[in-house]
């Protein structure tokens, strides 16, 4: 059985991606399906944030709504 110790994890970064690379990588992590995320500012030194996929779909369809706007 694969782990998500031994197989590599294949980052993506957000369309977002700001030139100075200050941006989002997220990985779906097989066999769980989780999604991990983390700040490619900092590659594999940034510390990862793991979501399953209900709460990740949760999080980004808060943000597509903008509830997670800042205040002004």
């Amino acid at each position: 059985m694969a782990s998500a110790e031994t197989d590599p994890i294949s980052w993506r970064k957000s369309s977002r991606c700001a030139a100075n690379g200050s941006c989002v990588e997220i990985a779906a992590l097989a066999p769980s399906r989780a999604i991990a995320a983390r700040d490619a500012t900092y590659g594999d030194a940034s510390p990862v944030l793991l979501f399953s996929t209900g709460e990740w779909r949760s999080f980004t369809d808060r943000i597509k709504r903008g509830d997670l706007e800042p205040s002004s």
